[in-house]
């Protein structure tokens, strides 16, 4: 049990710290410097959420396919391949917004704090990508699992937790570091982003290859 939590938090780790793409990473790290920490940790908080919900939907899903031995093969190699997708588009991504675009927008409005989960919630849920990196997540991490129902909910519980805590550190640094936190940087974040990415769906193809020749 204690290597299937080590292998969740490694994974959260990975995904918390390469996955730099999308509206809801860049609007957690607008609103901490901007509205400060708190606000920022509430936004992570929708996030969190949402991540939860859809990698729930998710494995009820795939649930029928773990089952089959050849389906979970198959499903390996598919989730392998949307995640070295994932890491080309996110490392050739570009920014459409300056940080003077973002002031403004921030500035128009100064919300109640509850508002910021929901925002984050909705961000996040409402991005199609979000589903289709979740899915392929679950596909080629879930794979080897099967049908043990308990390690994987431990394995992800850990996995989205740690996904948490390091949004936390981001909002924390983010909001400490303001001045040089900025558009240049977080495209930097982006590409170590896809390069992790990319790297990470590598290993989860060769990985199913393995098993696959293994079995």
């Amino acid at each position: 049990m204690i290597a299937v939590i080590l292998k969740g938090i490694l994974l959260g780790l990975s995904i918390g710290f390469f996955f730099g793409f999308g509206p809801a990473f860049f609007a957690i790290i607008q609103t901490a410097i901007y509205r400060g920490p708190l606000r920022g940790a509430l936004m992570a908080l929708g996030v969190f959420l949402s991540d939860s919900v859809m990698v729930i939907l998710t494995l009820i899903g795939a649930a029928s396919i773990f089952r089959n031995s050849e389906n979970a093969e198959i499903m390996g190699f598919i989730g392998g391949i949307v995640l070295i997708v994932f890491g080309i588009v996110i490392f050739t991504k570009k920014s459409m917004r300056t940080e003077s675009e973002e002031k403004k927008e921030l500035n128009l409005q100064n919300p109640n704090p509850v508002f910021y989960p929901f925002k984050g919630f909705l961000l996040n849920i409402a991005n199609p990508a979000i589903w289709l990196f979740w899915a392929g997540v679950v596909m080629g991490v879930a794979a080897p699992f099967k049908d043990q129902e308990f390690k994987l909910i431990l394995f992800f519980s850990a996995t989205l937790l740690t996904v948490f805590t390091t949004d936390l550190t981001k909002v924390f640094v983010s909001h400490k570091m303001k001045s040089i936190v900025n558009d240049r940087f977080l495209m930097a974040v982006n590409k170590v982003a896809g390069v992790g990415l990319f790297g990470f769906g590598v290993y989860l193809f060769i990985k199913t290859i393995i098993i696959v020749v293994g079995g």
